[in-house]
């Protein structure tokens, strides 16, 4: 477990690299990614070794008899989350970008509502509004640094053509773990309106230390109308599987979303399953808490260093690998702040607008790399506000 490695991803059809000068000028050659959110780590050993097992045997054919995949999801959900999962409840999915639109596609219609909680992660209104759905934005409400639900905002704006409502916990980009309350409120918000909650909890596994997250699941009066979103990809940097797993214990709803399944087709992609049930072991138990311990220190070190930037705040992070900086204190316009990101520090990372309400004066960056990356990163930053001192 070297995290500290650097592998040269350039030319690798890597999205993170090998997009980033087309998407933001940034050219690889001498610039920082911190936009796509994948890792610059390698995956445990034991998610190789199932890779190389399958490549030794020299087959890809289709994957059959789902019982040890079933189990190694079964078993990381109890052990690691202390949630109970049902084999029949489970759907894979082609990530869980295809997940949200499959639940779109299942539990709503055209012209339909779908509520999210913004800044929020950018593929959720995007896939919203390619099917034909309303995106109704509830702004999350800034407080002490950090985000809180503000339900009686979010009930003010309910015209009841919403059918749904997705949350993501831990949240992204904000970093958030949402508390017991905060989530017994997601629930009762979706009763009180009668929406479906899917809740993407694909961060669930890179939780900081001193927070805990709870999955939904565990909440109670929510089991009729939810929909669990869970996967490997981010956990383990295989997001090039593109398997996630949609969970759904309801029977009614887990009907509708296995037709939807069917009319269109789906099935697994076999290295994903190997994939995934090689990394739900001990062993990729064992890599994912020293993989929290290092991001926990590149957490540190780039709050430090960016907090200490004239008029930017980076939130308080609780979970994920995404920094979320503040830039309105310095009195810049957004477009003042890129300039100077993209241009003066040759760092790519997300705009702020793209997350919705909210996120106006923000940008997101992926602390997911080489600690030395990181350290080269806030020093970049730091020179390039260096007027500010």
């Amino acid at each position: 477990m070297n995290f500290d490695e650097i592998i040269d991803r350039v030319g690798t059809h890597s999205s993170k690299w090998d997009m980033m000068e087309q998407t933001y000028g940034v050219s690889p050659k001498g610039g920082i990614p911190m936009w796509v959110a994948d890792m610059d780590f390698r995956p445990p050993q034991c998610v190789s070794d199932a890779v190389g097992a399958m490549y030794d045997h020299g087959i890809y054919g289709y994957y059959g008899d789902e019982r040890a995949y079933r189990a190694a999801i079964r078993w990381w959900m109890d052990k690691r989350h202390g949630w109970a999962v049902d084999e029949g409840a489970i759907f894979t999915t082609h990530g869980l970008v295809n997940g949200t639109a499959m639940c779109v596609d299942a539990f709503t219609r055209p012209g339909d509502g779908v509520v999210l909680f913004t800044p929020v992660y950018h593929a959720f209104a995007r896939v919203i509004a390619a099917a034909g759905r309303k995106v109704v934005e509830c702004p999350l409400a800034l407080e002490g640094g950090k985000y809180r639900m503000d339900f009686d905002a979010c009930d003010a704006q309910m015209t009841g053509s919403e059918r749904m409502v997705i949350l993501c916990s831990p949240h992204n980009p904000g970093g958030r773990v949402w508390s017991r309350a905060e989530l017994q409120g997601v629930a009762e918000f979706a009763r009180r309106h009668d929406l479906i909650l899917v809740s993407d909890e694909i961060h669930h596994d890179l939780v900081m230390p001193g927070n805990r997250h709870i999955p939904m699941a565990l909440i109670d009066g929510i089991a009729d109308r939810l929909v669990m979103m869970t996967a490997t990809t981010k956990t383990f940097n295989i997001a090039g599987s593109h398997t996630g797993n949609v969970i759904i214990h309801d029977a009614d709803l887990r009907a509708r979303f296995a037709g939807r399944m069917a009319a269109l087709g789906l099935s697994a992609n076999s290295f994903g399953l190997f994939m995934t049930q090689a990394a739900y072991s001990p062993e990729g138990a064992e890599w994912v808490d020293a993989l929290v311990e290092y991001l926990d220190g590149n957490r540190r070190l780039f709050d430090e260093g960016v907090n200490a930037i004239p008029g930017a705040s980076s939130m308080p992070l609780e979970a994920t690998y995404l920094a979320w900086v503040d830039f309105a204190g310095t009195g810049m316009s957004h477009d003042e702040v890129t300039n100077r990101i993209q241009s003066g520090a040759r760092i790519a990372a997300n705009h702020g607008p793209t997350f919705g309400k909210g996120g106006e004066s923000w940008m997101r960056f992926n602390l997911a790399t080489p600690r030395s990356r990181v350290a080269e990163a806030v020093e970049r930053l730091q020179n390039a506000f260096a007027d500010l001192q």
